[in-house]
């Protein structure tokens, strides 16, 4: 795992000097046809993944064969890794979105036909989190996805970027996650479970691609219960507002 991430770290520093013809040449797709799709339904397209394989560069090359997305983001403690980051994410045409603001900048993309793409994979200590069970354990996770989702219609779409022989990637588009019949706390939880599942069912098949060292199970609440891992409401407000 650390040896991936070291990876990670130096293949986005190389990809940041290259030329679109020079990233596309590295890269392959598969299940691209999935993000059409999406969008011809004209309410945008949530993408999600997690800390995960490549997934900077994921963003990076989607702006050239699909469209350009927006991501949101945590802002860097170290400004000028900061400014560096956002620079190569912008790169190809992508813009990103940070936290303060941000459902309303989310919406205003999704009302455009856009893409927005998010991470769900770190522990989350705001109200708006909802536990899912993550590995056989419960874990805080954020519900604006789901929330989101249920709230526009958009389409959400998983995506993983999987490294291959030769120095080359293939970005996977998995189906959507469809979305449960239900809607408010219920509806929201079970679709942020949905949407788990399916990157815990990729961190199983390729666990050194995922970041371990995030603390992800923690600050577990009275009533939630923890098995063996390997076993044998903001959002809401917002959206209505600037609906």
């Amino acid at each position: 795992m650390f040896e991936h991430f070291g990876r990670l770290l130096m293949v986005l520093l190389k990809f940041s000097t290259m030329t679109r013809e020079q990233m596309l040449a590295c890269v392959e797709f598969e299940g691209e046809d999935h993000v059409r799709a999406a969008h011809a339904h004209g309410r945008g397209v949530l993408l999600f993944t997690g800390h995960f394989g490549f997934w900077e560069i994921n963003a990076l090359v989607h702006a050239l064969v699909l469209e350009p997305m927006s991501v949101l983001a945590r802002p860097l403690d170290n400004p000028l890794l900061h400014d560096l980051l956002e620079r190569v994410r912008c790169s190809t045409g992508n813009s990103v979105i940070y936290r303060r603001g941000a459902i309303r900048r989310v919406l205003r993309a999704l009302g455009a036909n856009q893409a927005v793409a998010v991470l769900i994979d770190q522990h989350m200590q705001s109200a708006d989190a909802v536990y899912v069970d993550f590995f056989n354990r419960p874990a805080s996770t954020t519900s604006a996805l789901a929330a989101l989702a249920l709230k526009t219609g958009a389409p959400v779409v998983p995506v993983f970027a999987l490294p291959l022989p030769g120095g080359r990637f293939r970005m996977v588009y998995e189906h959507p996650v469809e979305p449960p019949a239900s809607g408010g706390e219920q509806g929201i939880r079970e679709f942020t479970q949905r949407c788990t599942d399916v990157l815990e069912m990729y961190v199983r098949r390729y666990p050194e691609l995922w970041l371990w060292m995030h603390r992800r199970w923690r600050d577990v609440p009275a009533g939630e219960q923890v098995g063996p891992m390997f076993p044998a409401g903001r959002v809401e407000a917002e959206a209505d507002e600037q609906a």
